[in-house]
């Protein structure tokens, strides 16, 4: 699924115009990023959590030219679903 289908969809179930709920979607993908950008972690109650993850400094591998190099210490934004959301999506959707 697409940003272009979660738009159509809300706006046919809204009945809100599309070039409207395309705005409200990507005022809210902005502000999770902005939030995210400032080290705070956003949190939407029985959807999941979007978190900042912390990755720790590690020697890696050039395998072209055969050397070690240092990947340096960084955050990530990652995605926690909650509970009801992990059990919807174990209940509704079979395994392939």
């Amino acid at each position: 699924m697409t940003k272009a289908d979660i738009v159509s969809k809300i706006s046919d179930k809204s009945g809100i115009e599309k070039g409207d709920v395309l705005a409200i979607v990507e005022a809210f993908m902005e502000e999770v990023k902005d939030s995210l950008e400032s080290g705070d972690n956003v949190y939407l109650r029985g959807f999941g959590s979007f978190i900042i993850k912390k990755r720790a400094e590690k020697t890696g591998r050039n395998i072209s030219k055969n050397t070690t190099i240092k990947i340096p210490a960084h955050n990530i934004p990652a995605f926690k679903p909650s509970k009801v959301f992990t059990e919807g999506v174990k209940t509704k959707v079979a395994v392939k």
